[in-house]
């Protein structure tokens, strides 16, 4: 186990680490894996960019009509008054007119269309009258209104898609655009967890006195596998040493992060701690939030070892916080800043001063149309329904106490985690 310098707000008895201090250490732990694949772009999604995208294309390739309308010269526009136009053609998407448009003249136009030779500006068909073959156009128009340009959107050379970037559907979509069938990300993490305790049960199988089932594998199943990663589930492993240290060496040879919840606080199961001693470097926090006090975090082998809390809300929290962040820039992704908005709490929420809080909230319109907060209710790092019911947390300063209701909080919309 990695000993802790002096200066380390671990040293002192009773320091605790802060939030930006435990996210920055992870950071710094989370090496980003080798190992690219070239994928097709319909199975691309949500997964990080490892070489740029270069447009080898002019979007639009053409200038083209932004509207249904009429393809006119700006020139002839009236300042005021009626000019009447005489329709000589059509141009459709994909058939374009092979009529130029002359002085005094016009050319129906679909959107999409191509733009005729000698037109620059498209009227749209509501703002004409039309009569047999003349169009009757009035004042109030502008030269080079409604047209698209060539490469307004995409020029040949731009840098359309930086590496490192999680895939989007709009991206996909971009692609596309560009006629790119096939594009090189990384590979995606391997990431192995499991349970420890004799107390836990897999589902299907009725309790005993004492018994609870296993549902944090569950939750981090969920959150992992809308990381895109590659899920290693190796169950429950009881309160046994060997059976530990076997789990615990079979994990960090097959995965890039090795991942658990519960059980490796300080003075728990000494065996775990005695394992992970063994087998890596690991560091045993407290932080200054909570839910989530606890963390563990080091290195097993080559592997990223987290050691999460074993109450679900703190598993959450901790995950969201610390971990995801973490696994995204192993997998390549640029770093991003947190989502975090500033609303008005609805109500008064409870809070000691002493630690950050990431209590549970839900977002709603007030009376007035503003957007406002409210609890989710009983907010212990065991009440699992918080979360179910919860659409973003809370984040409350630890200097902090009560919130007023009316009082300005921040949130995070769990909207803005993947």
């Amino acid at each position: 186990m990695t000993s802790p310098s002096p200066s380390d707000p671990c040293a002192a008895p009773g320091g605790l680490l802060t939030v930006d201090e435990a996210r920055a250490r992870l950071l710094d732990l989370a090496r980003p894996v080798g190992g690219v694949e070239q994928l097709a772009i319909r199975s691309a999604l949500g997964r990080v960019l490892a070489e740029p995208v270069i447009s080898t294309l002019d979007v639009p390739p053409y200038v083209n009509s932004a509207m249904d309308g009429y393809a006119v010269r700006g020139a002839d526009l009236p300042v005021e008054g009626e000019v009447r136009l005489r329709l000589v053609g059509k141009a459709m998407a994909g058939a374009p007119s092979d009529r130029a448009v002359g002085e005094g003249e016009c050319i129906r136009i679909m959107t999409g269309a191509m733009m005729p030779e000698g037109a620059d500006t498209v009227l749209m068909q509501e703002a004409v009258k039309v009569e047999e073959e003349t169009v009757v156009v009035g004042p109030g128009h502008q030269p080079g209104e409604n047209v698209r340009h060539k490469g307004e959107d995409m020029a040949i050379g731009d840098c359309v898609l930086e590496p490192g970037r999680r895939l989007l559907p709009a991206d996909i979509g971009l692609l596309a655009s560009l006629g790119i069938p096939e594009v090189r990300v990384h590979r995606r993490l391997r990431v192995a967890f499991f349970s420890t305790g004799d107390e836990l049960v897999p589902l299907g199988r009725p309790l005993a006195p004492g018994q609870i089932y296993d549902s944090n594998r569950y939750t981090l199943h969920a959150m992992l596998t809308r990381l895109g990663v590659v899920l290693l589930d190796m169950g429950i492993i009881p309160d046994d040493r060997e059976a530990v240290r076997a789990a615990f060496h079979d994990a960090m040879t097959q995965a890039d992060v090795v991942m658990t919840s519960g059980g490796v606080s300080v003075g728990e199961a000494d065996y775990v701690k005695q394992t992970l001693d063994e087998l890596g470097k690991v560091d045993f926090w407290r932080m200054k939030m909570k839910p989530g006090k606890p963390l563990a975090a080091g290195r097993l082998g080559d592997a990223l070892f987290f050691g999460l809390p074993g109450n679900p809300v703190s598993v959450m929290a901790t995950f969201y916080q610390f971990v995801q962040p973490a696994l995204l820039r192993m997998a390549g992704a640029l770093p991003e800043e947190p989502l975090i908005l500033k609303v008005r709490a609805a109500e008064r929420l409870k809070k000691s001063p002493g630690r950050l809080e990431y209590q549970r909230g839900r977002l709603r319109r007030g009376a007035d149309g503003e957007w406002e907060v409210v609890s989710t209710g009983r907010q212990g790092s065991h009440v699992l329904t918080s979360m179910s019911r919860a659409d973003c947390f809370i984040i409350l300063p630890a200097e902090s106490g009560d919130v007023a209701a009316g009082e300005t909080v921040e949130v995070q919309p769990f909207a803005g985690l993947v």
